[in-house]
């Protein structure tokens, strides 16, 4: 039987927007348009964050007795798959939430994505001991697969909304060792500015001395202007 749908409305800046349901806002989580720390309002008045809501969401989900027998399930949480790079396991283009289960050796992730003009249900299992190295970035979470082809490693890309489910999705990962920052490269020194140019200072000196010479050559030029004049003259 299909639960009912729960209408929420998101406070912000004191009035409230909306009605959406669960899956509507967790698609806006995921398109960061809301945080986890926005408020919302059920139909009973009643509030919580959208992280709450998630996280409530991720709990109903896990019921290892529903069945009335065994299962193998030890975790279950709510996510979004970000993004994925390098050769190894055939990933589908989730859209919108995903379900990462760890479930014995291996961890699920199933969720929906499109076909054509039809959505479909898929799913992935990956061995936990592939996991080569993990990473948490506040609700982030990265993962490196052991691909098999030479040393090369498959990154997977969660969102896990809240840092709380990122860290305990990676303490279900016993062989996955901290994957390090990749050290930023250094800045490139900025050019030292040019220096300006300096005026020559001259001393009073040979200032004079300058305007003397020229005094003296144009007396010079004058004088031999005037004798070159009186002897026209005559």
């Amino acid at each position: 039987m299909d639960e009912p749908i729960s209408i929420y409305h998101v406070l912000l800046e004191g009035r409230t927007v909306g009605p959406y349901d669960r899956r509507t806002i967790v698609g806006m989580r995921i398109k960061k348009t809301l945080t986890s720390d926005h408020v919302l309002v059920n139909a009973q008045g009643g509030q919580l964050t959208v992280a709450e809501l998630i996280e409530k969401r991720s709990a109903a989900r896990f019921n290892p007795n529903r069945s009335g027998s065994f299962s193998k399930v030890q975790a279950t949480y709510l996510a979004s798959l970000i993004e994925t790079e390098g050769p190894g396991l055939r990933i589908p283009r989730f859209r919108g939430e995903v379900e990462a289960r760890v479930q014995g050796d291996v961890l699920r992730i199933a969720g929906r994505c499109r076909r054509g003009l039809r959505w479909k249900d898929e799913r992935i299992k990956i061995v936990l001991a592939d996991v080569a190295h993990a990473r948490v970035r506040a609700s982030r979470v990265d993962l490196w697969l052991r691909s098999g082809q030479d040393d090369s490693q498959q990154r997977i890309a969660l969102e896990l909304f809240t840092h709380d489910a990122a860290c305990e999705l990676v303490d279900w990962l016993p062989t996955a060792t901290p994957r390090a920052e990749s050290p930023e490269p250094e800045p490139e020194p900025e050019p030292e500015p040019e220096p300006e140019p300096k005026a020559v200072l001259r001393s009073p000196l040979s200032t004079g001395r300058a305007l003397g010479l020229a005094a003296f050559a144009i007396a010079l030029v004058v004088g031999l202007m005037l004798y070159l004049l009186s002897r026209r003259g005559h």
